[in-house]
């Protein structure tokens, strides 16, 4: 069995980033460099004040100790190719928004481009690792470019080792996860490569936590795992509808509910809607997988889930102009958290793009807080979001990025929390009410505040999933 001395990482994003930076904390005898051709990314890894490019819990202690003694980052990627034993693609691979498949295919091309680049430059043998999440058999095609275009005396096994991190708890998760899963062609030699990278594991995870499974389960393992925990959400949604048409608390339902052995409590938080870069993606792979092996009525199936979670945000964004007298033209709305969730800077599929367009439609005045996504991507996110408005300078005649809640809720008819931030609990929502416009409404998207503490100050409060009936 090879054993693995040095790994590169392709991609020094979300996943590939926080994920080699633990395995070169944990396996100080292995040399680990993440490669990406994105020089400010890069620099931003290796910036003196470790200002690194993304915010996650426990990333920075875990960069600090390792970097620069067995992890590198840098913009080389070939020598990162030629180096290692075992090599990570953790690249890009969005829904396409043209051609075949638009709008609901994973586009590939990262991935295509990155597997060229091995072939072209390996010298010798290696062991090829699809990190980034895939639709089924996409090794199959990795596979086929690699044999096609390798040089002599380089081979590649290929295997898949999909990621179940969750943003926010990345490291812990990392640390300690569930399970570990790696797939593999049952060969000899990729029997052989999968023992390689489960000993690159076994340095900090127990052996009995990690599985190995043939390449086609692991890659679809990936996708199905997130097309159940979105689907459980979706549910919840579903019914916090239900609970603000008959009166029922949707936090009550879900606690009983939860208590259920069979069920269990995880994913049962109702909320204005799931966002990151996952959910929708791969439920939306699966979809397309389904319908191209002419699965009709199990696309359908999935395709709910999605249908169920922009139902979600629209109805919370109508609610929310309904409760308004119908109208928030030339209204301000302050609102809460722009990143999909608490604990990351984040912000792809976030519910609040959906609703800030929403209220942009409605010309309202919307001020914004986050405490970790920088202004210039919530520009370049509602730009997007908004295509009818051409410019940014446009966007900002309707939008205002404050530095602080308080100054984002000042003359503002209605708060929205759109992300779950901890410090939205202990905001001085006395000090918030008196710089408001009355009456001041309060729109928990989150079922993050103490409603009945708000109404006590003089607030209306509406809250997912809970109606007003006694």
């Amino acid at each position: 069995m090879p054993r693995v001395q040095q790994i590169c990482c392709i991609g020094a994003g979300y996943v590939g980033g926080p994920t080699c930076a633990v395995i070169a904390l944990k396996c100080p005898h292995i040399r680990v460099t993440i490669v990406d051709l994105n020089q400010a990314r890069i620099d931003a890894w290796n910036s003196p004040d470790f200002n690194l490019p993304i915010y996650e819990p426990g990333l920075e202690d875990v960069v600090r100790e390792a970097r620069g003694r067995n992890l590198f980052f840098s913009t080389d990627v070939d020598k990162g190719i030629r180096d290692a034993d075992l090599i990570f693609v953790s690249v890009n691979t969005p829904t396409k928004k043209s051609g075949v498949g638009a709008g609901f295919a994973a586009d590939l091309n990262y991935v295509e481009l990155a597997t060229r680049r091995i072939a072209a430059t390996a010298t010798s043998s290696k062991i090829v690792v699809e990190k980034s999440t895939v639709p089924c058999r996409t090794a199959e095609s990795m596979r086929t470019i690699l044999d096609a275009n390798s040089k002599p005396n380089a081979r590649f096994d290929i295997l898949s080792n999909p990621e179940f991190l969750a943003e926010g708890t990345a490291i812990d998760d990392l640390f300690a996860p569930d399970r570990v899963l790696i797939g593999s062609l049952q060969t000899q030699e990729g029997k052989e490569a999968c023992a390689a990278l489960s000993e690159v594991y076994q340095n900090w995870v127990p052996k009995e936590r990690i599985l190995t499974v043939g390449l086609w389960s692991s890659e679809l393992s990936k996708l199905a795992a997130n097309a159940m925990l979105a689907q459980r959400i979706s549910s919840i949604n579903a019914l916090s509808a239900i609970c603000e048409a008959t009166g029922a608390n949707i936090a009550e339902v879900a606690h009983s509910i939860g208590q259920d052995s069979r069920i269990g409590p995880k994913f049962l938080r109702a909320s204005v809607g799931f966002g990151g870069s996952c959910f929708q993606k791969d439920i939306l792979n699966l979809v397309y997988l389904s319908e191209s092996l002419n699965l009709k009525e199990v696309a359908e199936y999935w395709k709910q889930v999605v249908t169920m979670n922009e139902y979600q945000k629209r109805r919370f964004s109508k609610r929310v102009v309904d409760t308004l007298f119908n109208t928030i033209t030339g209204k301000r709305i302050a609102v809460l958290g722009f990143a999909f969730k608490a604990d990351t800077g984040d912000t792809r599929e976030s519910a609040a793009i959906t609703l800030i367009r929403d209220f942009q439609q409605e010309r309202a005045l919307i001020n914004i807080y986050d405490p970790q996504v920088e202004s210039d991507q919530i520009w370049t996110d509602l730009n997007e979001a908004n295509p009818s408005v051409p410019t940014v300078g446009q966007v900002q005649r309707q939008v205002f990025i404050c530095s602080s809640a308080l100054e984002a809720c000042k003359n503002a008819e209605a708060v929205v929390i759109a992300t779950e931030w901890a410090e939205f609990k202990t905001i001085d929502w006395q000090a918030v009410y008196a710089g408001m416009n009355k009456p001041a409404f309060v729109f928990d998207g989150r079922l993050l505040v103490d409603a009945e503490k708000l109404r006590s100050i003089g607030f209306n409060v509406t809250v997912i999933g809970r109606g007003e009936r006694l």
